[in-house]
């Protein structure tokens, strides 16, 4: 007997390898500021993918075009392969949770939750129950009773979270929506955000200024700056293999080389980075082993910040390099670390990342 597909299967089939967003020639200014600057972007469907950037590089712009909260001065934007460029927001398939969460103060956390669905006039049980399933994906269905100011800021973000989702749009955008949180609950929110994309499915555009969260939780990153997206990868290839000097420096701690530094450690004048978690701090009369670059220097200071410790090494001619340590595998040679010693630095030519030019 031959069954009938659903309308989901008939979806799904509709937008197998379709992008979930895609955007073509992408432009946006502010009187004569030029905010966003001909991008060219593809995310696919169920990606997290993040926008990164410092203040004023464009990338919240970017999300705000895509939920209809602003007008692109040219370009499109496709959802699914549908032209939603021009559309009010409310005629996107996207929802938007933002760092203040946004919650009704006067309503239950059920209510909340809800509240979209009864704008779509979904009957009073459907909605219940919907919502009832919303509130238990973010483990927190023991609170729907209670009102907005009685939970923490991380239950608050995660309800917020849930009223986005339970109305299953086809693209979640999130402004920076772990802002506002303390360094321990942003942490536990981060393993939460990824852990509901995972079960829900759904394509995540995530927006935020802070390198190690984008690392943590994306698929892929674009890396922005003044308008411009620098480079596109998963985090282990930007981070490793910067595509430019920008992304080098803007993500982690960076040992950019280039001219007579370069020349002295690698035999060419190509600008080259090094990431500091990469050099071997060894005493000064070690030899290095067979395929590493070595150079002696005297360790001229030392940040602990917890988790590890930097050390800046001086070079001959000035040169200056970053080492990092962390504190759990100090041992031997690596204690006692202290300034003005004399130690040899060493680190092997395949973690040694050439940024091409321009």
């Amino acid at each position: 007997m031959k069954v009938s597909p659903s309308a989901e299967e008939i979806s799904a089939d509709k937008t197998a390898g379709v992008s979930a967003i895609s955007i073509t020639g992408l432009n946006k200014s502010f009187d004569k500021v030029q905010a966003v600057v001909d991008l060219n972007l593809e995310i696919s469907q169920g990606e997290f993918f993040s926008m990164l950037g410092p203040s004023g590089s464009g990338k919240t712009t970017v999300l705000r075009i895509l939920a209809g909260f602003e007008t692109a001065s040219s370009g499109k934007v496709l959802l699914e392969g549908t032209d939603v460029t021009d559309l009010a927001p409310f005629d996107r398939d996207v929802n938007t949770v933002f760092q203040d969460y946004a919650l009704f103060p006067h309503m239950s956390i059920q209510k909340n939750v809800e509240y979209g669905l009864k704008a779509r006039k979904i009957s009073k049980p459907k909605r219940a129950e919907l919502a009832s399933q919303a509130i238990d994906s973010v483990k927190l269905s023991h609170l729907a009773d209670r009102l907005p100011h009685q939970l923490s800021g991380g239950q608050r973000q995660r309800i917020a979270l849930a009223r986005a989702l339970v109305l299953r749009p086809k693209v979640l955008l999130l402004d920076e929506p772990l802002g506002a949180l303390d360094k321990q609950l942003r942490e536990e929110m981060q393993v939460e955000l990824k852990r509901i994309q995972r079960e829900a499915g759904i394509t995540f555009i995530f927006v935020t200024h802070d390198q190690e969260e984008a690392m943590r939780m994306s698929d892929r990153i674009a890396v922005f700056n003044a308008g411009r997206i620098e480079q596109i990868g998963t985090p282990a290839e930007v981070y490793e293999s910067p595509a430019t000097e920008f992304v080098a420096g803007f993500l982690g701690v960076s040992n950019l080389l280039s001219g007579e530094d370069a020349r002295q450690l690698l035999g060419s004048a190509d600008l080259v980075n090094i990431r500091p978690e990469r050099i071997k701090i060894l005493p000064e009369n070690s030899k290095p082993l067979a395929g590493e670059i070595s150079v002696r220097a005297t360790i001229v200071d030392i940040a602990y910040t917890g988790a590890n410790t930097l050390y800046t090494l001086e070079g001959p001619n000035g040169l200056r390099l970053v080492a990092t340590r962390l504190n759990q595998e100090m041992s031997g040679a690596s204690q006692g670390l202290d300034w003005s010693d004399k130690v040899l630095a060493t680190f092997r030519k395949e973690h040694v990342a050439k940024i091409p030019s321009k």
